[in-house]
């Protein structure tokens, strides 16, 4: 193992990251935003209804999609390295094919049982999810083009249409509903508008740019893709379980009304994934070729350095999340929203999401050493750990139990996948140089905490939230100084991000 090797890979990852990233960022901000709107201008139980039909919407286009949206892209980059190019063409119009047809049946499916899902989860408003049954087709259409695209190598199209182009429509148009009067029914009317036209446009794109026809080789690809890809749907569904059916089960066992309120604390934490999931989209290929060549001993210090970053920056916006979660539901969603069982929910949601980080990229590194079916393994234990829970603690618990269902879950997955990584090849982030910083910076923020406590109480506004987060992340890295845990592949990260921006000699 060479530092030249390390700094050489560190600087990749940190470069191929950055598009990834800033997609991720701008995709995220604006869905929150457009949800922070709604429920600012609507009920809670009008919330609750959208988030029940946002939920049901996910289920039924990752359904749609058939794994084709995961396989895809992985069968293109597998085609490209054994030079089998003219299959290609064939993948690709296979691909949309099968997931547009399944997306019509499934949209019809949804559209004419949305009454017997409207009385499941008693909400009162057929109309909505009809509305969102038509969103299916035009949805899986962009999921399926964004995926496409990346397996030719190119996360441009992703970022511009799905991330950015369809999020700003949403918040544009729901926006001008508002502006002009309109009821919340009208809100979800804009909200399927902004899919329609941002699926047309990358309709419109991709004929131009991939060249979709007819190949010789699409009736023989077709079986192939199918089954390459059908594990995969079982995986994703996994997913959606374990992320997504707290909402739904809450609609069933209680009110929209309190759906409405989860989804105030639910949403909030996806923000502490953020940094991990866009390290993920460059970690993978970098991964893979070490592990090709048999470079575990670097991959193994990558795995180490990059979690200890992403915890890093991930570590200061926890701690608003954990100690200040009445002041960031008051600015966010209003008072309304500040209630107690709310207020405990994201505490305890945020202390999962933050299991989560600390394991750091578990899950794509077992991809990377071919053990997908453990993956499939470990989502669904987590899947019946979730769903257990949820069914035991929500008609008791209500918002707290579902909460508390989300971070065991979590915590157990994450448990599982790390064993597995360390069993195989010894992989695991828990270096002295990652914990030493948590627990001195801990302290710290300890007795700010009770200072602020002294002096502002939960009368917090949002520059002091980012003033505080600033503050958390420079105790961090002061505890990383005062411990002396930096190791020289920090610097060449460092230098490597910063290049970036400024050019370092």
């Amino acid at each position: 193992m060479t530092e030249v090797n390390i700094s050489e890979s560190l600087k990749k990852t940190a470069k191929g990251t950055a598009i990834a990233f800033l997609g991720m960022i701008i995709f995220m901000f604006l869905e929150f935003i457009t949800r922070v709107i709604i429920a600012r201008n609507t009920t809670q139980t009008d919330y609750g209804i959208f988030n029940i039909g946002f939920v049901l919407l996910n289920f039924f286009v990752i359904l749609a999609c058939l794994g084709l949206n995961a396989g895809s892209p992985r069968y293109i980059a597998y085609l490209k390295g054994k030079d089998e190019t003219n299959k290609i063409a064939g993948v690709v119009l296979s691909s949309l094919q099968l997931s547009f047809i399944a997306g019509i049946f499934i949209f019809l499916f949804f559209f004419f049982f949305s009454d017997l899902f409207t009385d499941i989860f008693h909400l009162q408003k057929s109309s909505v999810l009809k509305i969102f049954a038509i969103a299916v087709p035009f949805s899986v259409m962009v999921e399926m083009l964004a995926s496409l695209f990346t397996g030719f190598g190119r996360v441009e199209e992703k970022v511009y249409f799905r991330d950015i182009l369809a999020s700003v429509l949403k918040v544009v148009f729901i926006v001008s509903v508002i502006y002009l009067g309109y009821t919340f029914l009208e809100m979800m009317y804009a909200y399927l508008l902004s899919i329609v036209i941002s699926a047309a446009v990358f309709i419109i794109y991709a004929v131009k740019k991939l060249g979709i026809v007819r190949s010789k080789d699409t009736y023989t690809v077709r079986k192939e893709i199918i089954l390459f890809s059908l594990p995969l749907l079982a995986t994703n569904i996994l997913n959606i379980v374990i992320v997504q059916i707290d909402t739904l089960l809450i609609g069933y066992f209680k009110t929209t009304e309190m759906v409405g309120l989860y989804n105030a604390a639910h949403p909030i934490v996806q923000f502490l994934n953020i940094f991990l999931i866009s390290l993920s989209f460059i970690y993978v290929p970098i991964a893979s070729h070490l592990y090709s060549k048999n470079l575990v001993d670097e991959m193994r210090r990558n795995y180490i350095i990059l979690t200890k970053w992403v915890f890093s920056v991930t570590f200061p916006v926890f701690l608003i999340m954990f100690l200040f979660p009445e002041a960031v539901l008051k600015i966010l969603f209003g008072a309304s929203y500040a209630q107690e069982s709310v207020v405990l929910a994201l505490r305890i949601l945020s202390l999962g999401m933050f299991i989560n980080v600390a394991f750091g990229p578990n899950a794509v590194t077992l991809i990377v050493i071919g053990k997908t079916k453990l993956i499939l393994i470990d989502n669904l234990i987590g899947a019946i750990i979730n769903v257990s829970l949820n069914l035991l603690l929500i008609p008791t618990m209500g918002i707290v139990g579902a909460a508390i269902a989300s971070t065991v879950t979590l915590g157990t997955v994450n448990i599982l996948k790390s064993a597995q990584i360390f069993h195989f090849h010894r992989i695991h982030p828990f270096a002295k140089n990652y914990l030493k910083p948590v627990v001195l910076s801990s302290v710290f923020v300890y007795f700010i905490h009770e200072l602020i406590k002294i002096f502002w109480g939960t009368q917090l506004n949002i520059w002091m939230l980012i003033a505080l987060c600033i503050l958390f992340l420079g105790v961090f890295i002061i505890s990383m100084l005062i411990t002396n845990s930096l190791d020289k592949e920090d610097i060449y990260l460092t230098k490597a991000i910063l290049n970036k921006f400024i050019p370092i000699s």
